[in-house]
């Protein structure tokens, strides 16, 4: 195939409402991924369901946006990029008022899977029509500003969220939607309008198609549903797990064989896509795991409410505000394999830190801090392992390859939350009866408790309570530690995985720059 010529870079004044415009819409996006997690309780409160049936409402937008996900990079050439991103954006508007209008807990969860469908195109198509907006030179600065709104958003989210619950109607958590993506479509249709990628009619892979909705939507509701029945001690577990297990490996030897592949799997051909996609999904899986773990912890352990366990987790989000625009401007001067190690370290050490020092009577400082040192792992983080990963891309393919990468990184952050959150309980179980061993009517640490309590006028039975209360606590806090300890080695190891990228880290058009020609 020949290459396709890239359109001119666009001028300053409409980069500035170009970029607000994606970024805006890639913030709403990500921000729907999170923002109703907290509102669950009202919501199934609302329509007098049980909360388990209210998980539905965050099931259902997971499942749609997985499979859309990974189709964008071939709608994309049937439909153009500007016109798939105006119909995703207007798409996702209408369905988030549906949402909000939706007068049964049936309609919500309809409504949130068309959201989640509609919403799969728009993070993938920002990257690659950011990066058609921009010259060379300033396309670092471009994913620079893009990755500002993929770190905030799922911090501002849960915050958000959690504030509409409690003081108006839980619509309205889809009602924000409205104005931004109408702003963020007008623009794009305004200024990007003229500039529709070439088109591409391929015939339907209807095959794979097929294998991608049912393995892809088995593996995300099997992550969504595994910890409430139990994992593989349930039978409908097993049986998505069979059902993923062989409709993806169909759905890999499929579209390797088929003339026209629905995911361009042959991108892993080039060693860069390859090394930043499992560096970006395994990095992601590991961050988005504490993401979870973190508010809850603080919630359910340290007695934290909604509100003040987003703003101890929001200074994760400051240093990114800052740093990422300045390591934009200098991108192609620098090793990016360099800025992920710096990344990766931080990351680690901010872990290390966290199993170091967390303990029950911890104040917030000591919850804020390694926060707040993390924003520097985050600004090293999305912006160089994106650039990275479409290195070497033609402008043809960087749809599919952004597309591509993030449905692997959406879909690491929810094994990444079942894993933690699973591991978490049952590490706490471990050291809940390692301690309850050393309870012990004759033991001498035992009576002295007791009789200390009973010096403060409580009975056995609440000293009793207080005491579990107490164990309880300490081994959640414990089994938090070493997911830390865990995760914080796992970084390290990652560093290894991204030194086997190679320069020069540019996409083909890009002229090489001093900085990265000939190293190895």
């Amino acid at each position: 195939m020949a290459a396709v010529l890239p359109l001119p870079p666009l001028s300053p004044a409409r980069l500035v409402w170009v970029t607000l415009a994606l970024s805006l819409a890639t913030f709403m996006q990500v921000l729907d991924t999170t923002i109703a997690n907290v509102a669950i309780p009202t919501i199934s409160g609302h329509f007098g369901a049980s909360t388990s049936q209210g998980t539905w409402v965050i099931t259902s937008f997971g499942v749609a946006n997985a499979i859309a996900v990974p189709i964008t990079g071939w709608l994309a050439k049937r439909v153009g990029e500007v016109r798939l991103f105006l119909l995703s954006t207007l798409g996702f508007v209408l369905s988030s008022w549906l949402c909000g209008v939706a007068w049964n807990l049936e309609m919500l969860i309809v409504c949130r899977v068309l959201q989640g469908a509609l919403a799969g195109p728009m993070i993938p198509l920002s990257q690659s029509l950011l990066l058609g907006s921009y010259p060379p030179e300033r396309k670092g600065m471009a994913l620079a500003l893009w990755s500002i709104t993929v770190i905030v958003a799922p911090i501002f989210g849960p915050i958000l969220g959690g504030w509409i619950s409690d003081n108006a109607y839980w619509g309205w958590i889809f009602y924000i939607n409205l104005p931004v993506g109408l702003f963020s479509a007008w623009v794009v249709w305004r200024l990007l309008g003229q500039r529709e990628s070439a088109l591409v009619y391929r015939p339907i892979d209807r095959m794979g198609l097929v294998l991608l909705v049912v393995g892809v939507g088995a593996l995300q509701l099997l992550l969504d549903r595994g910890k409430e029945l139990d994992w593989f001690a349930s039978p409908e577990v097993v049986v998505l797990a069979v059902v993923a297990g062989v409709a993806l490996t169909y759905l890999v030897v499929w579209e390797l064989t088929d003339a026209h592949p629905i995911i361009d799997l042959s991108l892993f051909r080039q060693r860069n896509f390859t090394v930043g996609v499992v560096s970006i999904s395994m990095g992601y899986l590991l961050y988005f795991g504490t993401i979870v773990l973190l508010p809850l912890l603080f919630q359910t352990q340290l007695g934290y409410t909604a509100t003040w366990a987003g703003l101890a987790a929001a200074p994760v989000g400051i240093l990114p505000v800052l740093l990422s625009p300045i390591i934009g401007k200098n991108i192609q001067r620098l090793d990016l394999r360099w800025l992920v190690t710096l990344s990766f370290s931080v990351f680690a050490g901010c872990f290390f830190w966290r199993a170091a020092t967390f303990t029950v009577d911890m104040d917030f400082a000591h919850m804020v801090w390694p926060q707040f040192v993390q924003g520097v792992g985050l600004a090293c983080f999305f912006m160089p392992l994106t650039t990275l990963t479409l290195s070497g891309m033609r402008p043809d393919q960087i749809a599919s390859a952004a597309s591509l990468s993030n449905f692997l990184r959406t879909l690491s952050g929810s094994v990444g939350a079942s894993v933690t959150t699973t591991y978490w309980e049952r590490r706490e179980a471990l050291h809940h009866a390692a301690l309850t061993e050393h309870i012990t009517p004759y033991a001498s640490p035992s009576v002295a408790w007791f009789e200390q309590l009973g010096t403060l006028g409580l009975s056995s039975t609440q000293s009793a309570a207080v005491l579990v209360r107490s164990i309880t606590q300490q081994s959640y806090l414990m089994a938090a530690n070493d997911i830390f300890w865990l995760s914080g080695g796992l970084f390290v190891l990652l560093i290894g995985v991204v030194w086997q990228a190679r320069p020069p880290f540019r996409p083909s058009s890009l002229p090489a720059s001093p900085a990265t020609k000939g190293r190895g």
